[in-house]
C-alpha cells in the first residue's frame, strides 16, 4: 500500500499549498481566541494551516483506536512528520520551534492538532474543497490498485495451450478438460494470436473456439470470427469446412451482425474448391438471414460452385439476381461465368451476361467471346431430330456478335466466323452464309478452304451448280487450291441431277490437279452410273481406282454387286468382282453371296426350260 500513499502525498504537495495560501490572506481569527493564539504572520499562518491540514489528513479512523490515550502513546513513539519529510514541503525546524513556543510544552504534535480542531474547522469552512481533494486522492489510489490487478496470460501457459492445440490424438483426456485447467484471459488479441498460429488442425481450432464461446467473459467479434474462417479454409478439408459451417450457423442465429460478408464469401469459395455446390448454395441463401451484404464476389463464387457440379438451373437463378442487383464482377470473372454457362449448354444465359456487360462497357476476354459464338453456333438437337427453329435463333445471336469485333480482332477470329457459316449452311440458310463469306473477303478474317467448301456444299444441295462453280473459281482467284473434297462436292451435285457428263468433266479436272483421289470421288461417279444403269462404266471406274492407287473397300464392292444382281441380273460380273475381293483380302458377306447364287440359279433355270432351236 506504500505506493498509493506516496502518490497521495505527492499529489497533496502539488495541489494543497496553492489552494491554501489565498484563503489564509482573508483569514480572521475570532477575538475570544486571541488570548491563547498569538498573532501570526501570513507566512507562519500558512505554515500552521499546512501543518494543521496535514494533521487533519492523518486523522483517519483506520489508523487510530477508540482510546485517545492509546493513540497518544502509540503514535508519539514514532513522529508522523520527521525532519526533512517531503509532506512539509520545506517545513524547517525553525518554524516548528516557533510554533511550539506558543503551545503547551508537554503536548505532542497530535495534541496540538487536537487543540486546534476549531481552527481547522474554521480553515475548513474557508478552504472548501479540501475534503474533495482527499476523495479524489482515494479514487486515484483505487484506480492504481485496479490497474495493477489486471490479469494477463502467462507466457508459459500460452505456449502450453499452443502445443496442446497443435497436437493430434496424443493428449490425455478431452480438449475441453485440458482447457478448463488453464487460467486463460480470453481477450481479442490473445484469440487472434491463437488463430493465426500455424500447424493447428482445423478440428482443434473449432473445438477450442466452441469452448471459448461458452465462457461468459468472452465477447465474440467479427475480427475474431473472420480469423477463424481464414484459418480453417486454408487447409481445404471437407470435414473441417462442414464443421465450420455448422458453427457459423449457430453464431449467426444467436448473435446478429457478427458474421461478415467476407467470412461467408470465403466459405462459399471453399465449398466451390471442394466441389460441394449444394452447400455453397445453402451458404448463399443465408446471407440475408445473417444480415450480410451480397457483393459481386458472392455471386461469382456461388455461380462457380454450382456450375462445377452441373447445377446450371440454380446457377441461372443466381445469375439473374446478380444482373438485377447490378453486381457484375471484374472482366476476367465475367468471362469465366460466360464460359461456365457455355459448357453447360446455357448459351442464352451466357449471351445475356455478355449483353449486360456490354451495356456496362465491360468487355470480357476474347477467348470467352469466341467460345460463346462457337457455342451459339453449335447444332441443337431435340432427341434425334434437329431443332432448326432453335438453331435459327441461336445462330442469329452469334451473327450479331460478329459485328462487335474490331478491325484488328477480326483478323484472328477465323474460328467464330467459320462456326457461324457452318451452322448457316446446316440450317440451309446458304444466302446468309454466302453473304458472310464475302464480308470476310472484304474485311477479314480471310476465309480458307473449309469455309469455301462449306458454302459450295450448301449451294450444290440447293441445286445452284453455277454459283458453286463461281465459288470454286473465286477460291482459285484468291490463291487457294480446290481440294479433292471441293471437286467431290461439285460432282455430287451433278450426279444428283443426273448430269453425268458434267460430273465426268469435273472428275477429269480433279485428276489433273491431284494425283491421288479419295474413294468418295469414285464412289460418287459409280453411284451416278448405277443410278442410270450404266453398270459397265461403273465397273470400269472400279478398275481405274486400283490403277490410281485407290483401293476399293468392302462397301464399294458390296453395293456394286447388289446393283448388278438386283437391277441387271448380271451374276457373272458379280462373281468376278467377288473373286477380285478375295484376291485383295476382302470377304463378301453371306447375304450378298447368297444373292449372287440366287440370281445364278434363276438365270440357269430359265435357260434350261427354253428348248433348243431345231
Amino acid at each position: 500500500m506504500w505506493r498509493p500513499l506516496a502518490r497521495r502525498a505527492s499529489l497533496y504537495r502539488r495541489t494543497a499549498a496553492p489552494r491554501l495560501r489565498p484563503a489564509i490572506e482573508h483569514l480572521q481569527v475570532p477575538h475570544h481566541e486571541t488570548a491563547t493564539l498569538p498573532l501570526l504572520s501570513i507566512e507562519s499562518a500558512s505554515r500552521l494551516s499546512l501543518f494543521s491540514r496535514t494533521s487533519h489528513f492523518h486523522q483517519n479512523p483506520r489508523f487510530f483506536s477508540s482510546s485517545s490515550a492509546e493513540n497518544h502513546e502509540d503514535l508519539t513513539s514514532e513522529p508522523i512528520i520527521s525532519e526533512g519529510n517531503e509532506i512539509t514541503n520545506g517545513f524547517d525546524s525553525g518554524t516548528m520551534n516557533e510554533f511550539h513556543e506558543n503551545s503547551k510544552p508537554d503536548d505532542s504534535i497530535f495534541d496540538d492538532a487536537i487543540s486546534n480542531l476549531e481552527v481547522d474547522k474554521c480553515f475548513g469552512e474557508i478552504l472548501d474543497g479540501s475534503v474533495d481533494l482527499d476523495e479524489n486522492l482515494d479514487a486515484v489510489a483505487i484506480e492504481d490498485e485496479n490497474l495493477e490487478q489486471v490479469k494477463t496470460n502467462d507466457p508459459e501457459m500460452v505456449e502450453r495451450l499452443l502445443s496442446l492445440l497443435q497436437s493430434s490424438g496424443t493428449v490425455n483426456g478431452s480438449l475441453e478438460s485440458n482447457l478448463e485447467e488453464m487460467d486463460l484471459v480470453l481477450v481479442e488479441d490473445f484469440m487472434l494470436k491463437v488463430l493465426e498460429t500455424p500447424y493447428i488442425p482445423g478440428e482443434n481450432l473449432i473445438g477450442f473456439f466452441r469452448w471459448v464461446l461458452k465462457k461468459p467473459e468472452f465477447k465474440l467479434s467479427t475480427v475474431v470470427l473472420d480469423a477463424l474462417v481464414s484459418a480453417i479454409c486454408i487447409e481445404n478439408r471437407k470435414r473441417d469446412a462442414y464443421a465450420l459451417w455448422d458453427l457459423i450457423n449457430e453464431v449467426g442465429e444467436k448473435e446478429k451482425g457478427v458474421v461478415s460478408t467476407e467470412s461467408l464469401n470465403t466459405l462459399v469459395a471453399e465449398f466451390s474448391r471442394l466441389g460441394k455446390g449444394k452447400v455453397a448454395f445453402d451458404v448463399f441463401n443465408k446471407f440475408e438471414e445473417f444480415g450480410c451484404h451480397i457483393n459481386a464476389d458472392t455471386y461469382y463464387f456461388t455461380i462457380e460452385a454450382l456450375c462445377r457440379r452441373s447445377f446450371y438451373s440454380w446457377a441461372s437463378s443466381v445469375c439473374e439476381k446478380m444482373l438485377n442487383a447490378d453486381k457484375l464482377p471484374d472482366i476476367d470473372r465475367v468471362g469465366k461465368i460466360i464460359s461456365f454457362f457455355c459448357k453447360g449448354g446455357m448459351t442464352k444465359d451466357a449471351h445475356l451476361v455478355y449483353l449486360y456487360a456490354k451495356d456496362k462497357k465491360i468487355y470480357p476476354p476474347k477467348s470467352s467471346i469466341n467460345f460463346l459464338i462457337t457455342s451459339l453456333s453449335r447444332i441443337e438437337r431435340t432427341g434425334k431430330e434437329i431443332n432448326k427453329e432453335l438453331d435459327m435463333e441461336t445462330v442469329s445471336l452469334a451473327l450479331e456478335m460478329l459485328n462487335d469485333y474490331s478491325v484488328e480482332d477480326r483478323k484472328y477470329a477465323i474460328k467464330p466466323f467459320s462456326s457461324v457459316i457452318k451452322k448457316l449452311c446446316w440450317i440451309e440458310d446458304v444466302d446468309r452464309a454466302k453473304k458472310l463469306l464475302l464480308e470476310m473477303i472484304d474485311s477479314g478474317p480471310p476465309p480458307g478452304n473449309e469455309i469455301f467448301n462449306c458454302v459450295i456444299n450448301g449451294l450444290t444441295k440447293n441445286g445452284d451448280m453455277g454459283e458453286a462453280l463461281n465459288m470454286m473459281k473465286l477460291m482459285e482467284k484468291r490463291g487457294l487450291k480446290p481440294d479433292v473434297y471441293t471437286y467431290s462436292v461439285i460432282m455430287s451435285g451433278y450426279t444428283r441431277d443426273g448430269e453425268m457428263e458434267e460430273a465426268c468433266k469435273i472428275f477429269d479436272e480433279a485428276k489433273k490437279k491431284h494425283s491421288i483421289l479419295s474413294p468418295i470421288t469414285y464412289h460418287t461417279l459409280i453411284r451416278g452410273f448405277c443410278k442410270l444403269e450404266q453398270y459397265d462404266k461403273a465397273v470400269s471406274l472400279l478398275g481405274e481406282m486400283k490403277e490410281h492407287g485407290v483401293q476399293p473397300n468392302h462397301d464399294e464392292y458390296n453395293k456394286l454387286i447388289k446393283s448388278l444382281c438386283l437391277k441387271a441380273l448380271d451374276w457373272e460380273t458379280a462373281e468376278k468382282l467377288e473373286e477380285e475381293m478375295r484376291a485383295d483380302g476382302l470377304i463378301l458377306n453371306g447375304r450378298t453371296r447368297a444373292l449372287i447364287n440366287a440370281v445364278k440359279e434363276l438365270k440357269e433355270g430359265v435357260s434350261t426350260e427354253i428348248p433348243a432351236p431345231a
